[in-house]
């Protein structure tokens, strides 16, 4: 099932993308309590040593969570009205084509061959039996996806992940992931299209069809969690410590093996298993 900067003042927009699908990753996987798949138990402010800066990072998650139940949200509900659930997914494997071009880029700086070949495989694909990235070929021809970033490339290479953070707008992240964002941000294909005008809107429309399709699953977790935070650090940090234990392939369901299949409304929901957070 799909769920899912420049330095000037107007590249901010670009830089929203990631947190987009980052809250992506964490609500899904946050998703995976409620299944009790894992659970971490309830905590107190500074408890995790993973998570120093609890107080000022909840003030941030407060700030979050407000824009997105006042602005992005209700956007992304009108989106899911209007826009057909074949469009939505074609949408949803275009910006994912994108992103197996920069998993491609970090599985090759990580030495990782069989990633790299089957991320390179999967752009060459879909990019042209796939029209451009609307129809995910290269899954139906079973090229497994290897979603990874800068981040997990400098933990490749030894640089620990450090505290955990929240950043305005951009949602969870480490201090590691955090000076990875620049890397990231270049090697996201859309920083580089030209003119800006098709940049900017096409940097919206991801952000909202990522909102969109994981609109159930937020719903969810607001309705059951006892303490929403927690599950969105706990789960966040399990899923970058995950991709590192698996060589660098992250459990991630915004990139499953049913991607560029069409959705049926009937079908059971998949919660992805949940490992468990060491802390360091």
């Amino acid at each position: 099932m799909q769920m899912t900067h420049q330095q000037t003042t107007s590249g901010r927009i670009d830089f929203t993308v990631i947190s987009g699908l980052r809250f992506g990753v964490t609500a899904l996987l946050a998703c995976a309590v409620l299944a009790g798949c894992s659970t971490t138990g309830s905590q107190g402010h500074g408890q995790s040593p993973q998570d120093p800066y609890e107080s000022f990072n909840r003030s941030i998650y407060s700030f979050n969570e407000g824009l997105d139940r006042n602005v992005l949200r209700p956007i992304a509900r009108g989106y899911e009205q209007v826009v057909p659930t074949p469009a939505r997914t074609g949408v949803s494997n275009f910006f994912g084509n994108l992103g197996d071009a920069w998993s491609f880029v970090n599985n090759t700086l990580q030495f990782k061959g069989e990633a790299a070949m089957s991320s390179f495989f999967r752009v060459a694909v879909n990019s042209t039996f796939g029209l451009g990235g609307l129809l995910d070929v290269a899954t139906e021809m079973r090229l497994e996806r290897y979603k990874t970033d800068f981040g997990m490339t400098l933990g490749h290479w030894g640089v620990p992940t450090g505290p955990y953070l929240m950043l305005p707008l951009l949602g969870p992240s480490t201090v590691r992931d955090t000076a990875a964002l620049p890397a990231d941000y270049y090697g996201n294909p859309l920083t580089h299209l030209s003119p800006s005008s098709h940049r900017y809107a096409l940097t919206g429309l991801r952000i909202v069809n990522t909102r969109a399709n994981l609109l159930g699953t937020t719903d969810l977790l607001e309705e059951a969690a006892v303490d929403p935070y927690i599950m969105m650090r706990d789960f966040y940090l399990a899923q970058r410590v995950s991709g590192e234990a698996s060589d660098g392939k992250l459990d991630d369901d915004y990139y499953d093996e049913d991607d560029g299949v069409l959705p049926d409304d009937s079908a059971e929901i998949k919660v992805p298993a949940v490992p468990e957070v060491k802390t360091q």
